[in-house]
């Protein structure tokens, strides 16, 4: 299991950072709350797709597709750490 933390700096998580977590099974994507999150599983054989946006300058987003369960996006992670999220994903399907 790997676990990913968006940077507080970002926009969006100031309060409560989003989390990715990779597992062997699924991709979870938690977004806390004060009175309540958001907690969203996707197990790798829904996952359709991978794509990551790098700008030049900022954070990185991940974008991650599926099969008629809607998708997970994240934003916050460093470049390094999406490019890593897409191998490991990628990597399980």
């Amino acid at each position: 299991m790997k676990a990913f933390t968006a940077s507080r700096l970002s926009e969006g998580n100031k309060l409560f950072p989003a989390r990715i977590i990779i597992d062997d099974n699924k991709v979870t994507l938690k977004v806390p709350g004060f009175f309540s999150g958001k907690e969203m599983s996707i197990p790798y054989s829904r996952i359709s797709s991978v794509d990551i946006e790098c700008p030049f300058v900022g954070y990185s987003d991940i974008i991650i597709e599926t099969t008629g369960e809607g998708s997970i996006n994240a934003h916050g992670f460093t470049n390094a750490e999406v490019k890593e999220m897409k191998d490991l994903i990628l990597s399980k399907l």
